[in-house]
Protein backbone atom coordinates (compact mmCIF):
# COMPACT_ATOMS: atom_id res chain seq x y z
CA UNK A 1 0.00 0.00 0.00
CA UNK A 2 1.16 3.55 -0.45
CA UNK A 3 2.70 5.25 2.32
CA UNK A 4 0.35 7.02 4.63
CA UNK A 5 -0.20 10.87 3.76
CA UNK A 6 -1.82 13.01 6.63
CA UNK A 7 -3.80 15.67 5.69
CA UNK A 8 -4.78 18.63 8.38
CA UNK A 9 -5.30 22.14 9.03
CA UNK A 10 -3.87 24.81 11.23
CA UNK A 11 -2.48 24.38 14.91
CA UNK A 12 -6.14 25.87 16.10
CA UNK A 13 -8.51 23.84 14.10
CA UNK A 14 -11.46 25.81 13.53
CA UNK A 15 -14.64 24.34 11.37
CA UNK A 16 -13.73 24.92 8.13
CA UNK A 17 -10.04 23.69 8.99
CA UNK A 18 -11.43 20.53 10.16
CA UNK A 19 -14.22 19.88 7.52
CA UNK A 20 -11.98 19.76 4.51
CA UNK A 21 -9.08 18.05 6.26
CA UNK A 22 -11.94 15.60 6.47
CA UNK A 23 -13.46 15.58 3.07
CA UNK A 24 -10.00 16.38 1.17
CA UNK A 25 -9.31 13.13 2.71
CA UNK A 26 -12.25 11.09 1.79
CA UNK A 27 -11.78 12.44 -2.12
CA UNK A 28 -7.83 11.56 -2.29
CA UNK A 29 -8.76 8.00 -1.19
CA UNK A 30 -11.45 7.83 -3.41
CA UNK A 31 -8.57 8.70 -6.11
CA UNK A 32 -6.38 6.14 -5.31
CA UNK A 33 -4.32 7.15 -2.30
CA UNK A 34 -3.88 6.28 1.04
CA UNK A 35 -4.48 9.55 3.54
CA UNK A 36 -5.59 10.03 7.09
CA UNK A 37 -7.55 13.31 8.37
CA UNK A 38 -5.62 14.83 11.75
CA UNK A 39 -6.10 17.76 13.97
CA UNK A 40 -3.51 19.62 15.44
CA UNK A 41 -4.82 20.19 18.74
CA UNK A 42 -8.31 19.55 20.44
CA UNK A 43 -11.96 21.02 18.30
CA UNK A 44 -14.33 23.63 19.26
CA UNK A 45 -17.78 22.63 19.86
CA UNK A 46 -19.30 24.20 16.86
CA UNK A 47 -17.21 21.76 14.81
CA UNK A 48 -18.10 18.90 17.20
CA UNK A 49 -21.69 19.74 16.99
CA UNK A 50 -21.44 19.52 12.99
CA UNK A 51 -19.22 15.94 13.28
CA UNK A 52 -21.75 14.60 15.56
CA UNK A 53 -24.90 15.45 13.26
CA UNK A 54 -23.42 13.88 10.20
CA UNK A 55 -21.57 10.48 12.44
CA UNK A 56 -18.15 11.86 11.32
CA UNK A 57 -15.21 10.37 14.26
CA UNK A 58 -13.52 13.57 15.43
CA UNK A 59 -9.96 12.84 13.53
CA UNK A 60 -7.17 11.82 15.89
CA UNK A 61 -4.87 14.13 17.09
CA UNK A 62 -0.96 14.87 15.29
CA UNK A 63 1.29 15.83 17.76
CA UNK A 64 4.38 16.63 15.24
CA UNK A 65 5.56 15.94 12.28
CA UNK A 66 9.15 15.79 12.94
CA UNK A 67 11.71 13.05 11.62
CA UNK A 68 11.52 10.06 13.94
CA UNK A 69 14.22 7.11 14.48
CA UNK A 70 11.17 5.15 12.93
CA UNK A 71 11.43 7.36 9.94
CA UNK A 72 15.08 6.29 9.06
CA UNK A 73 15.74 3.27 7.38
CA UNK A 74 18.26 2.06 9.86
CA UNK A 75 18.97 -1.63 10.45
CA UNK A 76 15.77 -3.34 11.81
CA UNK A 77 15.00 -6.38 13.28
CA UNK A 78 19.11 -6.47 13.23
CA UNK A 79 20.00 -8.68 16.78
CA UNK A 80 20.71 -11.55 17.79
CA UNK A 81 19.91 -13.81 20.95
CA UNK A 82 21.93 -14.42 23.81
CA UNK A 83 21.84 -17.93 23.55
CA UNK A 84 22.80 -17.88 19.34
CA UNK A 85 26.31 -18.91 18.39
CA UNK A 86 29.48 -16.45 17.80
CA UNK A 87 29.32 -18.06 14.25
CA UNK A 88 25.84 -17.22 13.49
CA UNK A 89 26.53 -13.21 15.32
CA UNK A 90 29.73 -13.06 13.23
CA UNK A 91 28.02 -13.92 9.61
CA UNK A 92 25.26 -11.62 10.60
CA UNK A 93 27.31 -8.52 11.13
CA UNK A 94 29.27 -9.11 8.01
CA UNK A 95 26.67 -9.39 5.83
CA UNK A 96 25.43 -6.20 7.16
CA UNK A 97 28.45 -4.81 7.19
CA UNK A 98 28.30 -4.40 10.76
CA UNK A 99 31.16 -4.24 13.34
CA UNK A 100 28.36 -4.92 16.47
CA UNK A 101 25.15 -6.13 16.87
CA UNK A 102 22.51 -5.86 19.75
CA UNK A 103 21.98 -9.12 21.79
CA UNK A 104 18.74 -9.81 22.86
CA UNK A 105 16.74 -12.21 25.51
CA UNK A 106 14.28 -14.73 24.74
CA UNK A 107 11.46 -11.71 25.21
CA UNK A 108 13.13 -9.52 22.87
CA UNK A 109 14.57 -7.42 25.04
CA UNK A 110 17.83 -5.51 25.01
CA UNK A 111 20.81 -7.29 27.03
CA UNK A 112 23.57 -5.16 25.35
CA UNK A 113 25.94 -4.98 22.22
CA UNK A 114 27.95 -7.66 20.85
CA UNK A 115 31.51 -6.55 18.85
CA UNK A 116 34.05 -8.17 16.32
CA UNK A 117 36.62 -6.86 18.64
CA UNK A 118 34.86 -9.07 21.19
CA UNK A 119 35.40 -12.12 19.25
CA UNK A 120 39.31 -11.31 19.00
CA UNK A 121 39.73 -10.83 22.77
CA UNK A 122 38.24 -14.24 23.31
CA UNK A 123 40.45 -15.78 21.07
CA UNK A 124 43.71 -14.01 21.85
CA UNK A 125 43.63 -13.48 25.50
CA UNK A 126 40.53 -15.85 27.08
CA UNK A 127 40.14 -19.56 27.88
CA UNK A 128 39.24 -21.43 24.54
CA UNK A 129 39.08 -24.90 26.26
CA UNK A 130 35.83 -24.93 28.00
CA UNK A 131 32.71 -24.74 25.46
CA UNK A 132 28.71 -23.86 26.13
CA UNK A 133 26.67 -24.82 23.19
CA UNK A 134 24.41 -26.67 21.32
CA UNK A 135 24.50 -29.66 19.25
CA UNK A 136 23.43 -27.49 15.94
CA UNK A 137 25.62 -24.72 16.59
CA UNK A 138 28.20 -27.13 16.71
CA UNK A 139 26.67 -28.37 13.81
CA UNK A 140 26.93 -25.41 11.90
CA UNK A 141 30.37 -23.87 12.78
CA UNK A 142 32.03 -27.10 11.65
CA UNK A 143 29.72 -27.78 9.00
CA UNK A 144 29.74 -31.44 10.35
CA UNK A 145 27.27 -34.31 10.27
CA UNK A 146 25.09 -35.34 12.97
CA UNK A 147 25.74 -38.97 13.72
CA UNK A 148 24.56 -39.40 17.19
CA UNK A 149 22.69 -37.08 19.50
CA UNK A 150 21.28 -37.32 23.12
CA UNK A 151 22.07 -33.85 24.36
CA UNK A 152 20.52 -30.33 22.79
CA UNK A 153 22.91 -28.50 24.78
CA UNK A 154 27.00 -29.18 24.74
CA UNK A 155 29.11 -28.31 28.00
CA UNK A 156 32.35 -28.98 28.43
CA UNK A 157 36.27 -28.76 28.43
CA UNK A 158 37.82 -29.20 24.62
CA UNK A 159 40.41 -31.72 24.21
CA UNK A 160 42.42 -32.39 20.82
CA UNK A 161 43.98 -36.05 20.38
CA UNK A 162 47.20 -34.69 18.54
CA UNK A 163 49.76 -36.62 21.34
CA UNK A 164 50.63 -40.40 21.97
CA UNK A 165 48.38 -42.55 23.50
CA UNK A 166 50.75 -43.13 27.00
CA UNK A 167 51.27 -39.14 26.67
CA UNK A 168 47.88 -38.53 26.01
CA UNK A 169 46.85 -40.55 29.50
CA UNK A 170 49.72 -39.04 31.29
CA UNK A 171 48.14 -35.57 30.82
CA UNK A 172 44.01 -35.46 30.06
CA UNK A 173 41.40 -37.35 32.04
CA UNK A 174 38.37 -38.53 29.99
CA UNK A 175 35.33 -37.97 31.50
CA UNK A 176 31.24 -36.38 31.02
CA UNK A 177 32.42 -33.15 30.45
CA UNK A 178 34.78 -33.93 27.59
CA UNK A 179 34.58 -32.53 24.20
CA UNK A 180 37.36 -34.88 22.28
CA UNK A 181 38.45 -34.01 19.31
CA UNK A 182 40.16 -37.21 17.34
CA UNK A 183 40.19 -39.14 14.15
CA UNK A 184 40.75 -42.58 13.43
CA UNK A 185 42.96 -43.32 16.68
CA UNK A 186 40.08 -46.14 17.75
CA UNK A 187 41.38 -47.46 21.38
CA UNK A 188 41.33 -43.89 22.59
CA UNK A 189 37.69 -43.41 20.57
CA UNK A 190 36.58 -46.87 22.50
CA UNK A 191 37.94 -45.89 25.58
CA UNK A 192 35.71 -42.22 25.53
CA UNK A 193 32.91 -43.89 25.26
CA UNK A 194 33.84 -46.37 27.79
CA UNK A 195 33.97 -43.32 30.26
CA UNK A 196 30.68 -41.28 28.67
CA UNK A 197 32.09 -38.53 27.80
CA UNK A 198 29.75 -35.63 26.20
CA UNK A 199 30.68 -35.36 22.85
CA UNK A 200 33.31 -37.33 20.26
CA UNK A 201 34.30 -35.08 17.42
CA UNK A 202 35.41 -37.27 14.32
CA UNK A 203 37.51 -35.15 11.95
CA UNK A 204 38.71 -35.77 8.52
CA UNK A 205 36.04 -38.05 7.51
CA UNK A 206 36.60 -41.19 9.10
CA UNK A 207 33.24 -42.67 10.32
CA UNK A 208 32.49 -45.19 13.19
CA UNK A 209 32.30 -48.93 13.24
CA UNK A 210 29.20 -50.47 14.10
CA UNK A 211 30.23 -52.05 17.30
CA UNK A 212 31.62 -48.80 17.83
CA UNK A 213 27.95 -47.03 17.19
CA UNK A 214 26.00 -49.53 19.30
CA UNK A 215 28.19 -49.07 22.56
CA UNK A 216 27.96 -45.25 21.75
CA UNK A 217 24.32 -45.34 21.44
CA UNK A 218 24.07 -47.45 24.93
CA UNK A 219 26.29 -45.41 26.96
CA UNK A 220 24.30 -41.97 25.38
CA UNK A 221 27.13 -40.54 23.77
CA UNK A 222 27.00 -37.32 20.84
CA UNK A 223 29.02 -38.20 18.08
CA UNK A 224 29.48 -35.57 15.27
CA UNK A 225 31.29 -36.41 11.91
CA UNK A 226 33.54 -33.29 10.74
CA UNK A 227 35.01 -33.38 7.00
CA UNK A 228 38.07 -31.22 8.30
CA UNK A 229 41.39 -31.97 9.93
CA UNK A 230 41.64 -31.76 13.65
CA UNK A 231 43.12 -28.56 13.53
CA UNK A 232 40.94 -26.92 11.34
CA UNK A 233 37.84 -28.38 13.42
CA UNK A 234 39.28 -27.37 16.76
CA UNK A 235 39.87 -23.32 15.06
CA UNK A 236 36.27 -23.44 14.22
CA UNK A 237 34.50 -25.45 17.07
CA UNK A 238 35.03 -22.33 19.79
CA UNK A 239 32.85 -19.96 17.26
CA UNK A 240 30.06 -22.71 18.33
CA UNK A 241 29.97 -20.84 21.77
CA UNK A 242 26.81 -18.95 23.09
CA UNK A 243 27.36 -15.08 22.87
CA UNK A 244 26.32 -15.26 26.48
CA UNK A 245 29.51 -17.06 27.46
CA UNK A 246 31.25 -13.89 25.53
CA UNK A 247 32.03 -10.79 27.37
CA UNK A 248 30.24 -8.37 25.44
CA UNK A 249 28.71 -4.52 26.08
CA UNK A 250 26.45 -3.89 28.45
CA UNK A 251 26.23 -0.51 29.75
CA UNK A 252 25.55 1.23 26.28
CA UNK A 253 23.36 3.98 24.97
CA UNK A 254 19.94 2.98 23.85
CA UNK A 255 17.82 5.19 21.83
CA UNK A 256 13.94 4.83 21.65
CA UNK A 257 12.10 4.58 18.18
CA UNK A 258 9.70 6.93 18.95
CA UNK A 259 12.71 9.75 19.37
CA UNK A 260 13.20 12.64 17.39
CA UNK A 261 15.82 12.74 14.90
CA UNK A 262 17.73 16.15 16.03
CA UNK A 263 17.57 14.51 19.79
CA UNK A 264 19.80 11.52 18.56
CA UNK A 265 21.71 14.16 16.47
CA UNK A 266 22.43 16.17 20.07
CA UNK A 267 23.06 12.74 21.82
CA UNK A 268 25.85 11.61 18.54
CA UNK A 269 27.32 15.19 19.49
CA UNK A 270 27.93 14.06 22.95
CA UNK A 271 28.82 10.64 22.99
CA UNK A 272 30.24 10.26 19.63
CA UNK A 273 29.38 6.51 19.21
CA UNK A 274 29.30 5.00 15.85
CA UNK A 275 26.53 2.52 16.39
CA UNK A 276 23.14 3.09 18.96
CA UNK A 277 20.36 0.32 19.43
CA UNK A 278 17.57 1.05 18.93
CA UNK A 279 14.89 0.04 21.38
CA UNK A 280 10.74 0.70 22.34
CA UNK A 281 9.19 1.86 25.55
CA UNK A 282 9.24 -1.77 26.78
CA UNK A 283 13.23 -2.01 26.78
CA UNK A 284 12.46 -4.30 23.53
CA UNK A 285 15.15 -4.32 20.73
CA UNK A 286 14.10 -3.08 17.55
CA UNK A 287 17.75 -3.05 15.81
CA UNK A 288 20.90 -0.64 15.64
CA UNK A 289 21.13 2.55 14.06
CA UNK A 290 24.35 3.63 12.79
CA UNK A 291 25.35 7.59 11.67
CA UNK A 292 25.47 7.07 7.98
CA UNK A 293 21.51 5.59 8.21
CA UNK A 294 20.78 8.93 8.99
CA UNK A 295 21.07 10.18 5.30
CA UNK A 296 18.38 7.60 4.64
CA UNK A 297 14.61 8.10 5.65
CA UNK A 298 10.86 8.65 4.82
CA UNK A 299 10.04 11.60 5.90
CA UNK A 300 6.16 12.14 6.76
CA UNK A 301 4.01 12.84 3.68
CA UNK A 302 1.15 15.89 4.91
CA UNK A 303 -0.97 18.24 2.80
CA UNK A 304 -1.80 21.23 4.28
CA UNK A 305 -5.53 22.96 4.33
CA UNK A 306 -6.78 26.14 5.31
CA UNK A 307 -3.20 27.31 6.00
CA UNK A 308 0.00 28.44 4.38
CA UNK A 309 1.75 29.34 7.20
CA UNK A 310 4.78 28.04 8.54
CA UNK A 311 3.82 29.43 12.57
CA UNK A 312 0.04 28.25 11.85
CA UNK A 313 1.38 24.26 11.04
CA UNK A 314 2.10 21.32 12.44
CA UNK A 315 5.71 21.33 14.48
CA UNK A 316 8.30 20.04 12.63
CA UNK A 317 6.99 20.68 9.22
CA UNK A 318 10.08 21.47 7.81
CA UNK A 319 11.25 17.89 8.15
CA UNK A 320 8.17 16.56 6.76
CA UNK A 321 7.64 16.19 2.78
CA UNK A 322 4.72 18.47 2.07
CA UNK A 323 3.23 17.23 -0.97
CA UNK A 324 -0.19 19.52 -1.69
CA UNK A 325 -1.42 22.61 0.06
CA UNK A 326 -5.41 23.59 -0.12
CA UNK A 327 -5.85 27.07 0.97
CA UNK A 328 -7.54 30.44 0.25
CA UNK A 329 -5.55 32.80 2.76
CA UNK A 330 -2.31 34.80 1.27
CA UNK A 331 1.02 33.44 0.80
CA UNK A 332 2.58 32.56 3.54
CA UNK A 333 6.18 31.30 3.95
CA UNK A 334 6.47 28.01 3.78
CA UNK A 335 8.43 26.13 1.10
CA UNK A 336 9.02 23.05 -0.23
CA UNK A 337 11.79 21.07 -2.45
CA UNK A 338 10.16 20.15 -5.11
CA UNK A 339 6.66 20.83 -7.10
CA UNK A 340 3.70 20.26 -5.75
CA UNK A 341 -0.25 20.60 -6.25
CA UNK A 342 -1.08 23.69 -4.39
CA UNK A 343 -4.86 25.32 -5.09
CA UNK A 344 -5.23 28.37 -3.36
CA UNK A 345 -8.24 30.47 -4.31
CA UNK A 346 -9.92 33.98 -3.25
CA UNK A 347 -12.83 32.23 -1.87
CA UNK A 348 -14.66 32.50 1.70
CA UNK A 349 -13.89 29.15 2.59
CA UNK A 350 -11.67 25.93 2.06
CA UNK A 351 -14.33 23.52 1.90
CA UNK A 352 -16.04 25.92 -1.12
CA UNK A 353 -12.42 24.24 -2.99
CA UNK A 354 -12.33 21.15 -1.39
CA UNK A 355 -16.33 20.97 -3.18
CA UNK A 356 -14.91 22.55 -6.51
CA UNK A 357 -12.18 19.41 -6.23
CA UNK A 358 -14.75 16.73 -5.79
CA UNK A 359 -17.01 18.32 -9.26
CA UNK A 360 -13.22 18.17 -11.42
CA UNK A 361 -12.58 14.89 -10.52
CA UNK A 362 -16.21 13.47 -11.05
CA UNK A 363 -16.11 11.83 -7.99
CA UNK A 364 -19.70 11.80 -6.18
CA UNK A 365 -20.18 13.44 -2.79
CA UNK A 366 -21.90 11.40 0.25
CA UNK A 367 -24.48 13.05 2.18
CA UNK A 368 -22.13 13.42 5.00
CA UNK A 369 -19.47 14.46 3.39
CA UNK A 370 -21.63 17.08 1.59
CA UNK A 371 -23.07 18.39 5.21
CA UNK A 372 -19.28 18.96 6.63
CA UNK A 373 -18.56 20.75 2.99
CA UNK A 374 -21.92 23.30 3.90
CA UNK A 375 -21.23 23.52 7.94
CA UNK A 376 -17.46 24.29 6.67
CA UNK A 377 -18.12 27.27 4.02
CA UNK A 378 -21.43 28.42 6.44
CA UNK A 379 -18.73 28.57 9.56
CA UNK A 380 -15.62 30.43 7.80
CA UNK A 381 -18.30 32.96 5.52
CA UNK A 382 -20.41 33.64 8.77
CA UNK A 383 -23.43 32.42 6.67
CA UNK A 384 -22.50 34.62 3.54
CA UNK A 385 -21.72 37.30 5.33
CA UNK A 386 -18.23 37.85 5.44
CA UNK A 387 -16.59 40.15 3.29
CA UNK A 388 -14.42 37.16 2.35
CA UNK A 389 -17.77 35.54 0.61
CA UNK A 390 -17.01 35.48 -2.88
CA UNK A 391 -19.96 34.18 -5.74
CA UNK A 392 -18.20 30.88 -6.17
CA UNK A 393 -19.26 30.84 -2.61
CA UNK A 394 -22.87 31.49 -2.53
CA UNK A 395 -23.27 29.02 -5.62
CA UNK A 396 -21.72 26.23 -3.68
CA UNK A 397 -23.75 26.82 -0.27
CA UNK A 398 -26.94 26.59 -2.92
CA UNK A 399 -25.67 23.05 -4.18
CA UNK A 400 -25.01 22.09 -1.27
CA UNK A 401 -28.15 22.96 0.56
CA UNK A 402 -29.91 20.90 -2.80
CA UNK A 403 -27.52 18.16 -2.39
CA UNK A 404 -28.39 17.68 1.25
CA UNK A 405 -32.11 19.51 1.78
CA UNK A 406 -30.18 21.53 5.14
CA UNK A 407 -32.10 24.49 5.70
CA UNK A 408 -28.64 26.96 5.78
CA UNK A 409 -29.94 29.80 8.12
CA UNK A 410 -31.35 27.16 10.82
CA UNK A 411 -28.07 24.87 10.57
CA UNK A 412 -26.38 28.12 10.69
CA UNK A 413 -28.07 29.08 14.08
CA UNK A 414 -27.86 25.30 15.54
CA UNK A 415 -23.87 25.45 14.75
CA UNK A 416 -23.28 29.13 16.69
CA UNK A 417 -25.46 28.07 19.48
CA UNK A 418 -23.44 25.39 19.69
CA UNK A 419 -20.12 27.17 20.22
CA UNK A 420 -21.88 29.45 22.25
CA UNK A 421 -20.76 27.89 25.76
CA UNK A 422 -19.01 31.44 27.01
CA UNK A 423 -20.14 31.05 30.68
CA UNK A 424 -18.38 27.46 30.46
CA UNK A 425 -14.95 28.15 29.47
CA UNK A 426 -12.03 29.91 30.91
CA UNK A 427 -10.95 33.12 29.35
CA UNK A 428 -7.84 31.35 27.43
CA UNK A 429 -9.76 28.94 26.31
CA UNK A 430 -11.97 31.70 24.51
CA UNK A 431 -8.64 33.84 23.08
CA UNK A 432 -7.04 30.47 21.82
CA UNK A 433 -10.45 28.91 20.35
CA UNK A 434 -9.76 29.95 17.28
CA UNK A 435 -6.17 31.77 17.32
CA UNK A 436 -3.63 32.76 14.66
CA UNK A 437 -0.56 34.39 14.94
CA UNK A 438 1.14 36.42 11.98
CA UNK A 439 5.03 37.68 11.36
CA UNK A 440 5.50 41.40 10.05
CA UNK A 441 9.07 42.07 9.99
CA UNK A 442 10.47 41.92 13.42
CA UNK A 443 7.27 41.83 14.97
CA UNK A 444 4.63 39.44 15.86
CA UNK A 445 0.58 39.90 15.20
CA UNK A 446 -1.66 37.54 17.62
CA UNK A 447 -5.44 37.44 16.47
CA UNK A 448 -7.56 35.09 18.44
CA UNK A 449 -11.66 35.23 17.48
CA UNK A 450 -14.71 33.70 18.82
CA UNK A 451 -18.37 33.99 16.94
CA UNK A 452 -21.06 34.08 19.68
CA UNK A 453 -24.65 35.10 20.36
CA UNK A 454 -23.94 36.21 23.88
CA UNK A 455 -21.47 38.72 23.71
CA UNK A 456 -22.23 40.61 26.77
CA UNK A 457 -21.21 37.28 28.98
CA UNK A 458 -17.68 38.14 27.72
CA UNK A 459 -18.22 41.90 27.91
CA UNK A 460 -19.06 41.90 31.47
CA UNK A 461 -15.54 40.30 32.30
CA UNK A 462 -13.66 42.72 30.22
CA UNK A 463 -11.31 43.98 32.54
CA UNK A 464 -10.04 39.97 33.39
CA UNK A 465 -9.94 39.36 29.44
CA UNK A 466 -7.49 42.64 28.89
CA UNK A 467 -5.40 41.65 31.92
CA UNK A 468 -5.17 38.66 30.61
CA UNK A 469 -4.07 39.47 27.02
CA UNK A 470 -0.91 41.88 28.34
CA UNK A 471 0.37 39.30 30.54
CA UNK A 472 0.16 36.36 27.61
CA UNK A 473 1.40 38.89 25.24
CA UNK A 474 4.25 39.05 27.83
CA UNK A 475 5.20 35.75 28.02
CA UNK A 476 4.60 34.93 24.24
CA UNK A 477 6.63 38.15 23.04
CA UNK A 478 3.61 39.13 20.67
CA UNK A 479 3.85 42.77 20.25
CA UNK A 480 0.08 42.77 19.30
CA UNK A 481 -2.83 40.07 21.23
CA UNK A 482 -6.06 40.99 20.32
CA UNK A 483 -9.54 39.25 20.85
CA UNK A 484 -12.60 39.90 18.24
CA UNK A 485 -15.86 38.55 19.78
CA UNK A 486 -17.69 38.45 16.01
CA UNK A 487 -22.15 38.84 16.74
CA UNK A 488 -22.83 36.93 13.76
CA UNK A 489 -26.79 38.92 13.58
CA UNK A 490 -24.89 41.93 14.58
CA UNK A 491 -22.50 41.85 12.04
CA UNK A 492 -19.86 43.35 13.46
CA UNK A 493 -17.06 42.37 16.13
CA UNK A 494 -16.23 43.45 20.09
CA UNK A 495 -12.29 44.28 19.97
CA UNK A 496 -10.17 43.73 23.36
CA UNK A 497 -6.23 43.94 23.21
CA UNK A 498 -2.95 43.75 25.26
CA UNK A 499 -2.61 47.47 26.55
CA UNK A 500 1.03 48.11 25.26
CA UNK A 501 -0.16 47.73 21.86
CA UNK A 502 -3.11 50.63 22.14
CA UNK A 503 -1.06 53.06 20.51
CA UNK A 504 -0.46 50.43 17.27
CA UNK A 505 -4.34 49.81 17.62
CA UNK A 506 -5.17 53.42 17.39
CA UNK A 507 -3.23 53.88 14.53
CA UNK A 508 -5.02 51.19 12.35
CA UNK A 509 -8.49 51.32 13.54
CA UNK A 510 -8.71 54.74 14.00
CA UNK A 511 -7.69 57.66 17.09
CA UNK A 512 -10.58 57.26 19.17
CA UNK A 513 -10.34 53.60 19.78
CA UNK A 514 -11.04 51.76 22.97
CA UNK A 515 -11.37 48.77 24.64
CA UNK A 516 -14.70 46.96 23.95
CA UNK A 517 -15.97 49.01 21.18
CA UNK A 518 -18.04 47.36 18.88
CA UNK A 519 -16.34 47.71 15.48
CA UNK A 520 -19.25 47.38 12.56
CA UNK A 521 -19.20 45.66 9.81
CA UNK A 522 -15.60 43.98 11.22
CA UNK A 523 -16.01 40.03 10.98
CA UNK A 524 -13.21 38.58 9.06
CA UNK A 525 -9.44 38.26 10.16
CA UNK A 526 -8.32 37.77 7.11
CA UNK A 527 -9.53 41.31 5.43
CA UNK A 528 -10.65 43.25 7.98
CA UNK A 529 -8.68 42.98 11.19
CA UNK A 530 -5.46 41.65 10.20
CA UNK A 531 -4.95 44.09 7.37
CA UNK A 532 -4.86 47.26 8.75
CA UNK A 533 -2.34 45.64 11.65
CA UNK A 534 -0.17 44.70 9.20
CA UNK A 535 0.41 48.27 7.51
CA UNK A 536 0.51 50.16 10.51
CA UNK A 537 3.90 47.61 11.71
CA UNK A 538 5.04 47.85 7.74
Amino acid sequence: MEEKIYIFGHRNPDTDAVCSAICLSYLENALGKNTEPRILSNINDETKYILNKFKIAIPEILNDVKLKISDINYHKNFKINYKDSVYNAFFKMQEANMSTIPVVDDNNKFLGAFAMKDIAKKEILGDNTHLKTNYNHILTAIDGIECLKFNEEIEGFITNVALRSTTFHNNFDLDNKTILIIGDRIPLINEAIDKKVKLIIITSNHVLTDDLLEKAVKNKVNIIYSKMHSFDTLMKLGFSSYIESYRYTKDLICVDESMDVTDLNDIINKTKHSYYPVIDNDNKCLGLIKLSDLSDSNPKKVMLVDHNEMSQSAEGLNEAEIIGIVDHHKLGNIGTSQPINFRNMTVGSTCTIVYQLFKENKVKIPDNIAGLLLGGLISDTLLLKSPTTTKIDEKVLNELVKLTGIDAEKFAISMFKANDAVKSKSIKEIVYTDFKTFNVKDKVIAIGQITTLNSKAILKQKNSFIKFLGKESTNTNYDVMLLAITDIFKNGSYILFNNNAKEIIKEAYGKNIEQGDFMEGMVSRKKQILPPLMNTLK
